[in-house]
């Protein structure tokens, strides 16, 4: 097997963590071959090897009898059951002999284990069941876990009137029980009353816990209350009788909120505070400091930084770097990382996958595209949509439209619906061809399968007529945008303006643009339909780390839970830091509009 150094680049490209020729750490990236071609071409055959801890183990089970072995495997089938249906109550019912009342350790168990799950209409459906069972002895502890879950999900309704029975019942209003009143206004966008609860239990109790503050600060970050959650962290910072000061989370938030409003200089300062005041630094610190930088060279340095403070990169870490280095189209060292994040023993995310193809999509590198396409296969993660709509990609910018229909096809083979962003993909391969044809062909296809064009799918009509120097239809297209409600961009109004040839057609252009006199901002030639080669990657900064949540329970996730209570650890607000397979909240593939793959997401 041949070790091939990857040496093009200035080695300074390259974080001093990773492996590369002649690295000191000694993991060189073998059967790579790179072969020069006016454009850099990697072709990763290496990568599509499966390596050790991606194969599945059969694990060994140990059960201490025969009754035990039953037992848990009925659970186990139980739970599978539930997952499946969607619905907890009518599994449980089977479960039921004689009309005899289940076990109580199964139903914390079962309970326990969806909350571990974050399944919480699952837990707050068997909740309200038990209320209506004779057998079962609903506690505080159960009104507890209840208001909860209807507080993860943003169910404030059933949360105040959970709230109402439990004060008729004499349980006095707890930091829990407040703390998911707040949260359930907060999921559900009523942030004036989320941080009414706040000032409430500020002046006359119950004291907030950190927990508590940790979830106003959320809500009001996801809500731009950004002026708001900046005096209470500051109030909390600067408060000399409190009880705790701000923990990590408490800073990852504020270095969140400050890189959602752009002050990447308040969320560098913010960073500094924290060594400053000796709070532990994690890995998802230095991801948070990365998410925000554009240039490969930054993100590489922060890299450094977590390594040289003896942390380990996560996939995210890994993921961030890889995307940095796609972005500056460096391939080379985008494959490199991606190699140490695998000899690493770090399995690979379909995100990372995503990130890694859009790498290679840029460029147009299609087989080298194609090769990580397969190797998600191989490894056993599904391509989505935007892996499919990554790889369409790849084609376009290789100016390869006949690969590109094929694969378009195999997109519907492969039970995909097409979507908007599929469609305007394809039609921007056409327009760069000044192909008008094959693009208003593709027009009418999307419309016939009931797709709704959007803002860039206008501006790609009008960028090919543009091409093809057809004033009148330039019109008509920018007309049409306006009507369906979408404001023309930039893009649009200079590809208007600059057709606009006589005194007439220069007029009407500025009557439309808006200008008083011609004024083309300039765009680089590079530029497509969406300013980034119509296409952009991105990563939703701390909401892709892993779960911080330490949930603290003597769960046997082998089996039934015995002996156990819910355990409220308060330490169960990581959302904004989690949910890496939601793939609903990352979108590689787009145009301008973030919601088209509304998709990690």
């Amino acid at each position: 097997m041949e070790a091939v150094a990857i040496g093009s680049r200035p080695p300074l490209s390259f974080p001093s963590g990773l492996c590369k020729a002649n690295a000191s750490c000694g993991l060189p990236i073998y059967n790579v071959t790179i072969k020069s071609n006016r454009r850099l071409e990697v072709i990763c055959r290496g990568m599509l090897a499966t390596r050790k801890f991606m194969q599945r183990k059969k694990k060994e089970e140990v059960f201490k009898d025969a009754a035990d072995e039953a037992e848990q495997k009925n659970w186990r089938r139980m739970m599978r059951e539930i997952e499946e249906s969607g619905s907890a109550v009518s599994i449980l019912k089977t479960q039921r002999s004689k009309k005899e009342a289940l076990p109580r350790d199964v139903i914390l168990g079962t309970l326990v284990r969806f909350k571990q799950l974050k399944k919480w209409n699952i837990v707050s459906e068997i909740l309200e069941w038990l209320r209506t069972q004779h057998w079962w002895d609903f506690s505080e502890m159960d009104f507890l876990m209840l208001v909860t879950a209807y507080g993860k999900l943003g169910d404030f309704s059933r949360a105040e009137r959970v709230l109402k029975y439990m004060n008729k019942k004499g349980h006095q209003p707890s930091v829990i029980s407040q703390t998911a009143l707040m949260e359930a206004y907060g999921r559900a966008k009523q942030y004036r009353k989320a941080e009414a609860v706040f000032r409430r239990m500020q002046t006359s109790g119950p004291e907030p816990s950190p927990v508590t503050y940790q979830i106003i600060l959320k809500s009001l970050v996801e809500g731009d209350k950004y002026k708001e959650a900046e005096a209470i962290f500051e109030n909390l910072l600067s408060e000399k009788r409190a009880s705790f000061k701000p923990d990590q989370k408490m800073f990852h938030m504020m270095i969140y909120m400050y890189k959602k409003a752009g002050d990447y200089a308040q969320a560098r300062k913010l960073f500094a505070q924290m060594s400053e005041r000796r709070i532990p630094l994690s890995t998802v610190t230095f991801n948070s400091l990365m998410s925000f930088e554009t240039d490969y060279k930054e993100v590489s340095s922060i890299y450094d930084q977590m390594q040289r403070a003896g942390l380990k990169p996560d996939v995210v870490s890994y993921s961030l770097l890889i995307k940095a280095y796609g972005k500056a189209r460096r391939e080379e060292e985008a494959l490199a990382v991606f190699e140490e994040m695998l000899d690493a023993g770090v399995r690979p995310t379909r995100k990372s996958y995503n990130i890694l193809l859009d790498a290679f999509a840029i460029s147009g590198l299609v087989e080298e595209a194609n090769t990580v396409f397969k190797a998600m296969r191989r490894h056993r993660v599904e391509p989505d949509l935007c892996s499919y709509t990554t790889m369409l990609l790849a084609y376009v910018n290789a100016s390869n439209m006949d690969g590109a229909e094929k694969f378009f096809r195999r997109i519907k083979e492969d039970g995909l619906k097409p979507n908007v962003v599929v469609y305007g993909t394809l039609m921007k391969g056409y327009s760069k061809l000044n192909n008008v044809d094959k693009v208003m062909r593709v027009y009418e296809r999307m419309r016939v399968q009931g797709v709704e064009p959007n803002q860039t799918i206008y501006t790609t009509i009008m960028d090919v007529h543009g091409r093809n120097s057809d004033f009148g239809n330039a019109v008509i297209w920018f007309k049409e945008m306006e009507a369906r409600g979408y404001p023309p961009d930039q893009k649009a109004k200079n590809i208007l303006l600059s057709l606009a040839k006589t005194p007439e057609e220069q007029q009407e252009a500025n009557e439309l643009v808006g200008n008083g006199a011609i004024q083309l901002e300039a765009i680089s030639d590079n530029e497509e339909v969406d300013a980034a080669d119509g296409h952009e990657v991105r990563q939703t900064d701390v909401r892709n780390h892993h779960s911080l949540d330490n949930i603290s329970t003597a769960s046997n996730l082998n089996g039934s839970n015995r002996s156990v209570n819910y355990a409220f650890d308060e330490d169960d607000d990581d959302d904004y830091e989690e949910e890496e397979e939601d793939d609903e909240e990352f979108n590689f593939v787009s145009f301008k509009d973030k919601r088209e793959l509304n998709l990690a997401g």
